[in-house]
């Protein structure tokens, strides 16, 4: 039996945890050793490599909006690109660089970095947050930039004394530039305004073909202090494309390539 010792006077097995032989009657000093705990039938314990303490994982997102192959970040880079890294879509994706972004731990904490993509790595926002002339950010499918306004300069008429006929201008706060395919500039929006809404209808710019944006989507403006980019509670969340190393906590979403990931960190 398990855990039995030998009595010191009569050597006969003494059952763990009697304090006296039941053959000679000798008392056990502190009774016979317990036997070590071990599972119980039927108990299954964790695979420790899946449940490193302060260790994250990325979800992938199906298009059904579903959980699909879990990535665990139990080292300290983990690269995922077209062809370099451990992290490899599992179809095909044309709008991933073949090094495109690196997750990696610093100082217990999980960040991504934009390894010099073409395309970017975009981080869902929360709420407001400041952006500057020049930066990305994606609503729905729709990639957008905040431009300044052109310095505007009064019409000029010809040698003649003849103007040529023009659209009045407008003046306007910002600019928002819808970015086309090769990263050519689309259609420009102009805040005639200090903000403006986008969405799929009622708003200052409208997507009403876009099946992945709200009704009331986002909200850029500009106040004193600059210009913020602010989420209103859309469903698919509004994405910003980070310019330098970027902390990420539990429930972050990152969008790289057409590769959705929801960050999960025990």
């Amino acid at each position: 039996m398990s855990g039995e010792r030998p009595c010191p006077q009569c050597s006969q097995p003494i059952p763990a945890g009697f304090k006296f032989c039941g053959n000679c009657g000798y008392k056990v000093e502190g009774g016979a050793p317990a036997p070590a705990p071990h599972p119980t039938k039927g108990s299954t314990m964790y695979f420790g490599a899946f449940q490193m303490p302060g260790r994250a994982r990325l979800i992938l997102i199906k298009g059904s909006g579903q959980d699909g192959t879990t990535y665990y970040l139990t080292g300290q880079d983990h690269v995922i690109g077209r062809s370099d890294g451990s992290i490899r879509p599992e179809q095909p994706d044309p709008f991933l660089s073949p090094r495109h972004a690196n997750f990696f731990y610093d100082n217990g904490n999980l960040l991504v970095r934009d390894e010099e993509s073409v395309n970017g790595v975009f981080v869902r926002i929360k709420g407001s947050v400041p952006v500057q002339p020049g930066d990305n950010f994606m609503v729905g499918k729709q990639l957008l930039r905040l431009d300044l306004t052109e310095e505007y300069t009064e019409p000029r008429a010809e040698a003649d004394g003849t103007y040529y006929y023009y659209t009045p201008h407008i003046p306007a706060s910002f600019l928002v530039t819808r970015v086309l395919q090769g990263g050519i500039d689309g259609d420009v929006y102009r805040a005639e305004g200090n903000s403006l809404t986008m969405g799929r209808s009622g708003n200052t710019i409208d997507f009403p073909s876009d099946p992945f944006i709200s009704g009331n989507h986002a909200r850029l403006e500009f106040t004193g202090d600059g210009y913020s980019l602010t989420d209103l509670n859309s469903r698919n969340g509004t994405f910003c494309r980070i310019k330098n190393d970027q902390q990420l906590v539990h429930g972050d979403f990152v969008f790289i390539g057409q590769q959705l990931f929801r960050v999960e960190i025990t």
